[in-house]
């Protein structure tokens, strides 16, 4: 099994940089980043290389998503940023050399029509799939629910299965959140059996509160079954919020899981 540390939400009481080496002596193998862009590519690039560590993920910048807004890769009207967004992915990117690039559906702006909003997320991934492959990075995009992120376009594996579809790129596959799933209360094995063949990244927490495994109801061994099952053999990014008593206490579950 191949844990990385979403450093976006591990080991916070650091430095973004020195959440590399806390990861590493933790036990995780890898790490993802949300948005890494405030750090300059080079220096992110040899802190990886000092720690020993891969870089798993990172998301193409998605605008004003994360503060309320439609954000990018589904608004014709914002093209032009989308494209700048891509751009300094790809630039970034070309130096830190991540697995997978996930690109963030978006909501659906206001005045839109869903369907012309998903033909323009179709596009756009389509574009940054066929972008990324000389790189030999993989894009993806996730659905999330629609309780945290209300109007969010993407939210079940049949949202991601149509969006697969729609695509049609072989550099294109979905990024399969656990926590998102349980949210909306879907049953996490029928919803990795769905998308058998199509996993490109896998995220967890527990639900509700997001927490670590443990904390909530998610039966997280019948879903690393369900996955195995299905032939997933990547990477699992812990992507959880550690609660008030730290990073280090909420890593319990961390031993178990690395000895499967």
């Amino acid at each position: 099994m191949k844990l990385c540390a979403n450093l976006s939400m591990l080991f916070s009481e650091l430095l973004l940089l020195e959440r590399i080496q806390a990861a590493a002596e933790a036990g995780f193998s890898g790490v993802e980043i949300q948005f890494p862009y405030e750090v300059a590519a080079a220096e992110l690039q040899d802190a990886l290389e000092k720690a020993g560590m891969p870089l798993v993920l990172i998301n193409l910048p998605a605008g004003d998503l994360m503060t309320g807004g439609p954000g990018l890769a589904a608004v014709p009207q914002r093209q032009g940023e989308f494209d700048a967004a891509l751009a300094q992915a790809l630039a970034y990117a070309q130096v830190v050399r991540p697995a997978c690039v996930n690109v963030l559906p978006g909501r659906l702006a206001e005045g839109l029509d869903r369907a012309a909003a998903l033909a323009t997320l179709a596009a756009n991934l389509r574009r940054a799939a066929e972008a990324f492959a000389p790189l030999g990075i993989r894009v993806l995009a996730e659905a999330i629910n629609p309780l945290d992120m209300p109007g969010f376009l993407v939210n079940t594996p049949q949202h991601l299965l149509a969006l697969i579809a729609a695509v049609d790129h072989p550099n294109f596959a979905a990024q399969l959140d656990f926590y998102h799933m349980a949210r909306q209360g879907l049953d996490l094995p029928a919803c990795i059996a769905a998308l058998a063949g199509h996993i490109g990244h896998v995220q967890f927490a527990d639900c509700p509160g997001r927490g670590a495994p443990g904390t909530g109801s998610v039966d997280f061994p019948a879903a690393l079954a369900a996955l195995t099952t299905s032939g997933y053999a990547g990477w699992l990014g812990a992507e959880y919020r550690p609660g008030e008593t730290g990073c280090a206490a909420s890593l319990s579950w961390l031993v178990e899981w690395r000895s499967r």
